[in-house]
């Protein structure tokens, strides 16, 4: 392959990562951006607090200033920031390549813009990102958002396609977003090694407002995105009530499955507002959501 043509393919594959980069960078912009940085006192270059004096101190740690309004000595400590890491899996199976109106976004556009504007975010405030497999390691630099961007961009031909948790980092932080419609077991095992590995994060479950609804009525086929399932109906409505309390059945089971292994599980509909999703999901990662 010619130097041009690599040119020429390397251009048309930016251009189209570009609408993305744009939308998450904009989404992260809109976000008062906090720290998710663990703060203890330590080597740094910020103020962290005063405490009075210990056996073992050295002298030249004493601050004067402070000492002198009082009869203590007090040492004056900086904030000790390491840089952690915030690693992503985004469900890129078929299922999630489903809109049900032309006009609203499917459900892997916003779990791409999420994803990605979470990773804007966490680079900002100084961390890692990367990917829960071998193909991305963390990393925390401008470039990495690119990488990520081209990443997500890569759909799979399975109709779910299950969490590769390949190479998780130990003790970070990951953020799992998916339909969660596929066998639970999956989710179940990757969890599990992430229990393993001192991992918390957050289960986003990305879904169309017809799934959470159901409004079909009469003659209905029903086909899966990779074309794999089908099923036809006279009387979709007989349906309604059975295929509710299932999705119920399994958020309740997400939900109780997160907090089992200390991690958040949170919804978003692809027809609302994806800065409150991200203001959410932000806060999950930190612990303060709700």
């Amino acid at each position: 392959m010619t130097s041009s043509v690599l040119r020429q393919k390397a251009e048309a594959e930016a251009s189209h990562l570009l609408p993305l980069l744009v939308q998450a960078d904009y989404l992260a912009g809109a976000i008062l951006l906090g720290e998710h940085g663990r703060r203890r006192s330590g080597l740094g270059d910020d103020f962290w607090q005063y405490r009075p004096v210990q056996i073992g101190d050295s002298k030249r740690y004493i601050d004067h200033r402070r000492s002198a309004s009082g009869d203590v000595d007090f040492v004056r400590e900086r904030e000790w920031k390491i840089a952690q890491s915030v690693i992503f899996w985004v469900d890129q199976g078929a299922s999630m390549r489903w809109g049900s109106k032309k006009n609203r976004p499917r459900k892997i556009d916003h779990s791409r813009l999420l994803a990605l504007a979470t990773a804007i975010l966490s680079v900002r405030g100084g961390e890692r990102v990367g990917l829960t497999n071998v193909t991305l390691p963390p990393r925390c630099e401008r470039q990495q958002i690119f990488r990520m961007a081209e990443a997500f961009s890569q759909d799979a031909e399975v109709d779910y396609e299950p969490p590769d948790y390949s190479a998780m980092k130990s003790h970070s932080r990951a953020v799992f977003i998916s339909d969660f419609l596929s066998d639970m077991d999956v989710i179940r095992e990757a969890l599990g090694e992430a229990v393993n590995k001192g991992i918390k994060g957050v289960l986003l479950q990305v879904l169309d407002p017809d799934e959470e609804l159901f409004p079909y009525q009469g003659r209905t086929i029903f086909d899966s995105v990779g074309g794999t399932l089908t099923h036809q109906t006279l009387k979709a409505s007989d349906l309604r009530s059975q295929y509710l309390d299932r999705l119920a059945n399994r958020k309740l089971e997400l939900r109780v499955l997160a907090s089992e292994v200390g991690w958040q599980y949170g919804r978003h509909q692809t027809d609302r507002d994806p800065q409150s999703a991200l203001l959410w999901l932000y806060g999950a990662l930190d612990g303060t959501a709700t």
